[in-house]
């Protein structure tokens, strides 16, 4: 129940008495402990809300995926999976030649540069050969006609064809994608790649699809128009690694996750440094909340109601040394049309 009260705190450097006037609500133990227990049981509530929310958005995105009309990608141990884990750069250049020799007949690399391979898998000449065993086209020149020249660092990966029409043309109407960031662009993108490059086999029993495309199970409705790209000691590694056809997808997907994140690397490598500074930065700064807050925290505040002849006691003692304040307080509290009690 709620009733006025006061109460008289000192100044340290007035000598007078401040009579502050507020209300004071009885709570009893009781009604701290069902508070409490309320207050728990809507946390719990709303965790189990939470983890109901995402447990059945987690079960809906598994049952659409069992019934689509593609097998489940295999998983493989990536050696880039891990948090703090980094892509195998003899890997990538490994890639780049499968790709170089075999993909790049018919997919582009449009946001692939020469340049992009200097320090990751090549060094600066051998980027710079790279480049020019190519022939780019470029112009116009001093008399308005376009040429081809040696490729350079800043040069992108030439595509295989001129044009999408043309790209279409020469693959019975299917359009071959862009490889530059196919990693990113399909679902579990790395293991995805691995299994469609690796799961060519024959049609089940009575199945029969369409003319020039492919059976995969790994591909969306079971036909691809792509047939199948990789053997066993299709080419020769620089390196002398055995050029198997699991080694070769494998390769290849390290080469494209890398052409899709770039920043790979750095950005792990920032995050730790990031948990280094900021896992202590976050110890101190708790304990300095702990501190500021203490004294706030476990403070108590104490309401009286003191007798009904103390005002006129304090403010006949003050009369002399503070006469304005005394009959300010006399003015406010002794009235009865100012909305409080008359002592």
């Amino acid at each position: 129940m709620s009733s006025p009260s006061l109460l008289l705190c000192r100044t340290q450097r007035l000598p007078l008495f401040i009579i502050i006037r507020s209300n004071s609500t009885t709570v009893t133990s009781s009604t701290q402990s069902t508070t409490k227990w309320k207050r728990l049981a809507y946390q719990i509530g709303g965790g189990l809300l939470a983890v109901g929310t995402l447990g059945y958005c987690w079960a809906r995105s598994q049952a659409l995926l069992a019934s689509s009309d593609k097998a489940h990608p295999a998983q493989v141990p990536w050696t880039f999976d891990g948090p703090f884990s980094s892509l195998d750069h003899a890997a990538i250049r490994r890639g780049f030649e499968v790709y170089k020799q075999v993909c790049a007949a018919c997919h582009s690399m449009k946001f692939l540069q020469y340049r992009h391979l200097v320090g990751v898998c090549h060094t600066e000449d051998d980027a710079k050969k790279e480049a020019a065993d190519n022939l780019i086209e470029d112009g116009p020149n001093d008399e308005g006609l376009m040429f081809t020249r040696p490729g350079k660092l800043t040069d992108h990966v030439p595509p295989p064809y001129k044009n999408d029409k043309a790209a279409k043309a020469a693959n019975n109407g299917a359009l071959p994608p862009d490889l530059s960031l196919i990693s990113l662009g399909r679902p579990d993108g790395s293991n995805y790649i691995f299994s469609l490059l690796t799961g060519y086999q024959d049609p089940p029993a009575g199945l029969k699809g369409e003319e020039n495309l492919h059976y995969n199970p790994y591909f969306g409705g079971g036909w691809i128009a792509m047939a199948k790209q990789l053997y066993d000691d299709q080419i020769e590694y620089t390196d002398g690694t055995k050029a198997t056809e699991t080694q070769l997808a494998a390769d290849v997907v390290s080469f494209l996750k890398w052409s899709a994140e770039r920043e790979h690397d750095d950005r792990k490598k920032m995050a730790v440094k990031g948990i280094l500074i900021f896992a202590p930065l976050c110890v101190l700064m708790y304990h300095w909340k702990r501190v500021k807050w203490a004294a706030i925290k476990s403070r108590k505040i104490a309401f009286y109601k003191p007798p009904s002849n103390s005002i006129q006691i304090f403010i006949k003692a003050h009369n002399r040394t503070t006469p304005m304040v005394a009959r300010s307080l006399t003015d406010y509290y002794l009235n009865p049309y100012n909305g409080h009690e008359s002592f």
